[in-house]
């Protein structure tokens, strides 16, 4: 079955920044297209930035700018680089794939952003 393993979540201070990655397994990573969502608590999950098959990308406008994400086919992993971190983007973040018509969803990681 279709399993995510993320990883690199944890405490930063205001400014800082952090790395998020995403093990896939279980599916045709290379057409896949890969996502990442968050959801801060008492609000609802929100899209912040998606890499199609070919590499397209798009952001969410609250993240253009500081966040990056980005893929490795050959490792089935997609990743979030985030820099100038603010407590506003405290959130778990989620790993998301879309194939086929079918959505998967990753477990989490907290990020939490605090001084």
């Amino acid at each position: 079955q279709v399993q995510f393993v993320e990883s690199g979540g944890g405490l930063v201070q205001p400014g800082g920044s952090l790395r998020l990655s995403c093990s896939a397994s279980g599916l045709t990573f290379s057409q896949a297209t890969m996502s990442w969502y968050r959801q801060a608590p008492g609000k609802e999950r929100e899209f912040v930035a998606r890499i199609s098959s070919s590499g397209s990308t798009n952001y969410a406008p609250s993240v253009k700018g500081r966040f990056t994400i980005s893929r490795d086919n050959a490792k089935n992993m997609v990743y979030l680089q985030m820099i100038g971190l603010s407590p506003e983007d405290t959130a778990v973040y989620y790993c998301n794939a879309n194939l086929y018509l079918l959505t998967y969803w990753g477990q989490g990681t907290q990020v939490t952003v605090s001084s």
